[in-house]
C-alpha cells in the first residue's frame, strides 16, 4: 500500500488549465483517468487526509505510485481524450458498463455492391446502417419479413448470392416477390440500392412519405381500373402499417430522441436506454456496472454517454438526449455530442409530458434491470471475495491473490505441444492478457520440462521488462509527475520534465507490455512433479515473492512446493470452485489452440515451401492443374502456362514438389483400408 504523499507533485507543479490525468500504479499500469475544468483544484482533492475520502478513492489513491496528467486545450477536448484513454487502458477504477446480453440488430450492409438486411451482433462495421438494438433476434425477423414485400431488397449470404448468379436460378424469395433478385439482373445495381435507401428511411422513421405515397398509388390504380395492381399495393400498405404497429407510438411530435435512465445503489448500478426514432420506440438496451469510483448519478449519466456515443457519428447520435441528471458540464458534453453528430444535440431533464411519462418507463426498466442483475449475483462479490480469502488461506498466503496465472500443456500422443496462460483478476478472467506458447526447448512428449520451459520464459520477460521499464534503478524518481507524451492539441504541464528526445525509446503507455505485470499466485495443471518445475523455474530466476500450487484433475488436491501432502479444500469450497474455474479455462484455451495448430500442419501443402508463392496463385496452380499430384508431374513449361505463374516460380515450384517427401497416405479407420487419391484430385 503506497503513502498519495510519496508522490504527490510539488505546490505549484499542476497547472490550472483543463485536462487528462492518470494515476499509474506501482507496475507502471494505468488504474484510473479522470478529466478536470482545473487541474489544480481536482488533483488536490486526492491528496488531502484520508480518513476524509471516499473508500473507493482512498483505495485507488493508495494502489498508486504515480500521477500524471495532460493539458489540453478546452474541456470538450478533455472529454474525448478521457475517452479514448479509458477505451485503451481498461483502467481498473474507472467505471465500465458492461451489457448483460449480446444485443442484435438489423443492418443494411450498404459497403457491399448489392446492400444486404441481416441480422447483426458484435462490433459495429464501417459502412454498415445499423437499427436497434432490439430485444430479440425473432423480432427483427418479423419485421424484415413484412417490409420484404415492399422493400425487396436483398437478405441472402454471399454464398447464396454467387451460387445463384452462377446458375441464373434466383432463390425462393425471388420467386415470392420478397426480393428483387439482383442476383440474376432482374434489377441494376443502381435500382437495388435505391430499394435499400429507401428501406434505410422508413426505419429511420421517415414512414408518413411511402404510406402516403403507396395509398396514392393504390387510388389511382383503382381509378384506371387495375384491380389487381390496387390490391397488391393496399397489401403492402398493411404491410408497412402492421410493421409500424410492433413499436408503438411514444412521442407524438415524431421527434427523434435517445432517453437514458439509471439505477443505482452503492456497489452497483444500471443504466437502460430507449432509442426513439420518428416518435416510435426503435431499440432498447441495458448495461450494469460496479461502482469501483465514487461516481454520482450525474457521473454515470457521463460514463454512459461516452460509452454510447464515443464511436457514433452522424444521425446514430439522435437530435435530442433526455437524461435523469446532467453531467459536471452540460455544455461540454453537448458540444461534444453536437460534434460528434454533426449538428445541434440538445441535451436535457425532460421535465413535462410525454417525454417526463417516457422517462418514468425507462427508469422503471432500469429498476428492474438493476433487481434481475442482482438476484443473478447477488452473492457474486462476496462469493468471489470469499474464494480469494479461502486460497489465500490455505495456501498461507499474506494477501488474496488478486491476479492468477494459470498455465496448462497441451499435446497429441507428443506432437504439437503447445501451452496456455490464462489470467484471472479478483476472480474474473481477463482475456486480453491470455497468452499461449510453443514448446521450443526439446521435441516430444515431457509434460515437467514443458512447464519448466514455459514457466522460465514468462517470468524471464517479466524481469526484463521490470529491468526496461526502470523498476529496478536506486536512483528515485522525481516526485513531480511526468506528462502524457504530447501531441499536436496538447501541451507540456509547467513544471513538468519534458521527455529526452535523445533518450531510449520507451513503450510506456500504461498498458501491460506482454508479461510486465506479476501475478500473486501461479496455478499450474498438474500435481507435484509440475508444481516443483515450475517452483524450480522460479528459484533460477531468484523471482521469490510468488506462490505456487498446482491442481491435480484426479481428485482435485492443491499441491504446494516442497509438500509430500497435498491440501485438501471442502468440496463445498468457493475457494476449490475458483481454482477449478482457473484450471477448466487454462485447459480449455491451450487445447483450442493444439488443435488449431494441429489441423494448419495437416492442412500444409509443399507449395508453401515456395517463397513468394501466395494463396491466389497456388489457388491457380491447383485449379488448372486439379491436384498436387498432378501439379508435381507437369514440367516446367507446363507449370508456366498458369496465369500469373513466371518461370522461375515455375522452376521453385518444381523443385519443391520434387523434394517434398510422399504424403502419408490416409487410412479409414472403420475398414483399414489405405484410402489413395485418384487422378482426379479427390478420394476414393
Amino acid at each position: 500500500m503506497a503513502d498519495p504523499s510519496s508522490y504527490r507533485p510539488k505546490p505549484g507543479q499542476i497547472p490550472d488549465s483543463p485536462g487528462v490525468y492518470k494515476f499509474r500504479d506501482e507496475h507502471r499500469r494505468v488504474i484510473y483517468v479522470g478529466k478536470a475544468k482545473n487541474l489544480r483544484q481536482r488533483l488536490a482533492n486526492y491528496f488531502q487526509d484520508l480518513a476524509a475520502l471516499h473508500p473507493r478513492t482512498r483505495t485507488m489513491v493508495t494502489t498508486a505510485a504515480s500521477v500524471e496528467w495532460t493539458v489540453v486545450s478546452t474541456e470538450v477536448e478533455a472529454l474525448q481524450l478521457e475517452y479514448s484513454w479509458i477505451k485503451e487502458f481498461d483502467p481498473r477504477f474507472n467505471v465500465k458498463y458492461r451489457d448483460d446480453k449480446s444485443y442484435p440488430y438489423l443492418a443494411v450492409t450498404l459497403n457491399e455492391e448489392f446492400p444486404r438486411v441481416q441480422v447483426m451482433r458484435g462490433a459495429k462495421k464501417k459502412g454498415v446502417r445499423y437499427f436497434g438494438p432490439y430485444g430479440h433476434a425473432w423480432a427483427i425477423r418479423e419485421t424484415v419479413d413484412l417490409m420484404l414485400r415492399v422493400f425487396p431488397v436483398r437478405t441472402c449470404s454471399a454464398g447464396v448470392f454467387k451460387n445463384a448468379a452462377r446458375t441464373g436460378r434466383p432463390c425462393l424469395l425471388g420467386y415470392i416477390g420478397k426480393c428483387s433478385a439482383p442476383c440474376v439482373g432482374r434489377v441494376t445495381p443502381e435500382e437495388h440500392r435505391e430499394l435499400a435507401d429507401d428501406f434505410c428511411d422508413f426505419m429511420a422513421g421517415r414512414t408518413g412519405t411511402y404510406i402516403r405515397r403507396l395509398e396514392k398509388d393504390m387510388m389511382a390504380a383503382a381509378e384506371e381500373m387495375e384491380y389487381e395492381r390496387a390490391a397488391r399495393l393496399r397489401d403492402d400498405v398493411e404491410a408497412l402499417k402492421r410493421a409500424m404497429e410492433k413499436s408503438a407510438v411514444v412521442l407524438a411530435d415524431a421527434t427523434d430522441a435517445d432517453l437514458i435512465a439509471v439505477a443505482e445503489d452503492e456497489l452497483e448500478a444500471a443504466v437502460q436506454i430507449f432509442h426513439v426514432r420518428g416518435g416510435r420506440v426503435r431499440g432498447q438496451r441495458g448495461w450494469v456496472t460496479d461502482k469501483v469510483e465514487n461516481v454520482d448519478t450525474s457521473g454515470l449519466v457521463e460514463h454512459a454517454l461516452q460509452q454510447l456515443y464515443g464511436e457514433e457519428t452522424g444521425d446514430s447520435v439522435p437530435k435530442e438526449v433526455l437524461v435523469p441528471a446532467l453531467p459536471e458540464d452540460p455544455d461540454a458534453v453537448s458540444q461534444w455530442l453536437a460534434d460528434r453528430r454533426g449538428s445541434q444535440v440538445s441535451l436535457r431533464i425532460p421535465q413535462r409530458g410525454d417525454k417526463k411519462d417516457l422517462m418514468a418507463t425507462v427508469q422503471r426498466n432500469a429498476l428492474q434491470a438493476l433487481g434481475l442483475h442482482k438476484t443473478k449475483r447477488a452473492s457474486d462479490l462476496t462469493t468471489r471475495s470469499r474464494a480469494l480469502e479461502e486460497i489465500a488461506g490455505a495456501l498461507g498466503l499474506d494477501t488474496a491473490p488478486l491476479r492468477i496465472e494459470c498455465f496448462d500443456i497441451s499435446h497429441l500422443q507428443g506432437d504439437d505441444v503447445v501451452a496456455s496462460m490464462v489470467v484471472f483478476e479478483d476472480g474474473l478472467a481477463r482475456k486480453s492478457e491470455y497468452r499461449r506458447f510453443q514448446i521450443k526447448g526439446f521435441e516430444g512428449q515431457d509434460d515437467v520440462r514443458s512447464m519448466h520451459e514455459v514457466i522460465g520464459r514468462r517470468f524471464k520477460r517479466y524481469l526484463q521488462e521490470k529491468e526496461r521499464t526502470g523498476e529496478w534503478e536506486e536512483t528515485p524518481a522525481p516526485t513531480g509527475s511526468v506528462p502524457a507524451p504530447q501531441d499536436a492539441t496538447t501541451a507540456p504541464a509547467p513544471g513538468t520534465t519534458a521527455p529526452d528526445p535523445d533518450a531510449e525509446p520507451r513503450e510506456d503507455d500504461g498498458r501491460p507490455k506482454r508479461f510486465a505485470y506479476p501475478p500473486q499466485l501461479v496455478v499450474v495443471d498438474g500435481g507435484q512433479p509440475q508444481v516443483a518445475a515450475a517452483k524450480r523455474a522460479l528459484d533460477e530466476l531468484g523471482i521469490d515473492d510468488i506462490a505456487v500450487c498446482g491442481l491435480a484433475k484426479r481428485l482435485e488436491e492443491v499441491w504446494l512446493p516442497d509438500d509430500d501432502d497435498p491440501v485438501v479444500l471442502p468440496r463445498s469450497s468457493e475457494g476449490l470452485y475458483l481454482l477449478q474455474r482457473v484450471r477448466d479455462e487454462a485447459h480449455r484455451f491451450a487445447i483450442t489452440y493444439q488443435r488449431a495448430k494441429r489441423a494448419k500442419r495437416i492442412r500444409s501443402s509443399p507449395l508453401d515451401a515456395v517463397a513468394g508463392l501466395g494463396e491466389t496463385r497456388k489457388q491457380a496452380l491447383i485449379k488448372h492443374f486439379g491436384s498436387v499430384k498432378k501439379l508435381k508431374q507437369a514440367t516446367i513449361d507446363e507449370i508456366c502456362e498458369v496465369p500469373g505463374i513466371g518461370r522461375r516460380t515455375a522452376e521453385s515450384v518444381a523443385v519443391a514438389l520434387a523434394s517434398a517427401a510422399p504424403a502419408t497416405p490416409a487410412v479409414n479407420t472403420a475398414t483399414g483400408e489405405i484410402i489413395e487419391e485418384d487422378d482426379g484430385g479427390s478420394t476414393t
